[in-house]
């Protein structure tokens, strides 16, 4: 049956050495750092883990971060992506890696005044998490290339000055626990991406500002504030 519009094109995350990798949903892990959890007035113990969304045409690989309208307090937050190849339900977490395809360096913006606002009045996030092109992104890495990175250090500077610095290690639950808890509330499929939460060190961004990302063994990127 033909489309009554056209359809939307696919979102798409570059891989490196060519290709692109289609998304299907893009799903995200709050408070999965002990300091951050701390920094955001919560518990850094391992509390049951919690997740929300962005859309897929959120991901931007362009390099260039447009500030949102009807904010003042927009924050970066440096992520690990992982992305799916494989899916399902109720994944064993000693079986998750298998599922994986690659993993890229991205960047979870968020408009913290709207956030702040959100949650004085327990209401959703999505207007702090979802907007566009709030999740810059670098190239999609295949495992099969540089295996499943378990440590290393993750790392985002704004105009050259160091705000976050931390280690892949320090994650409370870990890339098979997510993908694993996820299935077990969630359908799994191919092209779904999952960002891994964020060290301490967020804060906010102004226009005219570079932020620079990097994760040890995975990549970087340079996204431009406009």
């Amino acid at each position: 049956m033909r489309y009554v519009i056209d359809p939307p094109p696919t979102a798409a995350i570059p891989v490196r050495g060519g290709g692109l990798f289609p998304v299907r949903r893009v799903y995200c892990i709050g408070r999965n750092y002990a300091a951050h959890a701390v920094e955001m007035g919560g518990d850094p113990n391992r509390e049951p883990p919690f997740f929300f969304q962005k859309n897929p045409d959120d991901l931007d690989p362009s390099g260039r971060f447009p500030y949102p309208r009807r904010s003042a307090n927009v924050h970066h937050e440096v992520e690990l992506l992982v992305a799916l190849a494989r899916g399902g339900e109720e994944i064993p977490a000693d079986q998750a890696l298998a599922c994986v395809w690659g993993y890229a360096v991205a960047i979870d913006m968020t408009r913290r005044d709207l956030q702040d606002e959100a949650k004085k009045l327990q209401r959703p996030w999505e207007v702090a998490k979802a907007f566009a092109r709030s999740a810059p992104v670098g190239e999609l890495v295949p495992a099969a290339a540089i295996g499943h990175p378990s440590r290393g250090a993750i790392t985002l500077a704004v105009d050259g000055a160091l705000r976050q610095s931390g280690d892949l290690a320090q994650m409370i639950w870990k890339v098979p626990e997510i993908v694993a808890t996820l299935s077990q509330y969630f359908t799994l499929a191919p092209g779904d991406v999952i960002l891994t939460g964020t060290p301490a060190g967020v804060g906010p961004v102004e226009r005219g500002q570079v932020m620079e990302a990097a994760i040890e063994g995975v990549g970087a990127i340079r996204v431009e504030v406009v």
